[in-house]
């Protein structure tokens, strides 16, 4: 009986193996896994504008500020003419989204050099300038 037992059970737990490592590509029937998201390393701050879904900021680590307008399908650098790489930060004004502010510097200082800050800066236009308002030395 006890080896009728550990037969049934090594038949059970070998096909499970075998069903658990099926190809992820045949359950995907066909679909390819594609990169859709800005170049960079970690997102730190994320924000969308509430009565529009297409428009959306991510902040990242060292990789600037990146913007969408079509829900995230291309992403493209908002930030770049700035003296600082890092956002930590990302707020849209209530009454206006089209008001932009970015606070500099990374959360996680992991890495010094790219983690310095110099304050926060503003857009009064959705990201096409940018204003220095200050807090250079938080």
């Amino acid at each position: 009986m006890k080896r009728i037992l550990i037969s049934i059970f090594t038949l059970l737990f070998s096909t499970s193996i075998f069903y658990g490592q099926s190809s992820l590509d045949g359950q995907l029937n066909g679909h390819n896994f594609r990169f859709i998201g800005p170049e960079g390393n970690r997102a730190i701050a994320v924000i969308a504008e509430p009565d529009n879904p297409h428009v959306a900021y991510i902040g990242a680590a060292s990789g600037g500020l990146w913007k969408t307008e079509d829900m995230g399908i291309n992403w493209r650098p908002i930030f770049d003419d700035q003296s600082v790489s890092s956002v930590a930060a990302i707020d849209l004004a209530p009454s206006d989204p089209q008001q932009v502010w970015v606070g500099t510097g990374e959360t996680f200082v992991i890495r010094p050099a790219h983690a310095m800050g110099n304050g926060i800066y503003f857009s009064p236009d959705a990201g096409k300038t940018w204003e220095h308002k200050g807090l250079e030395k938080t």
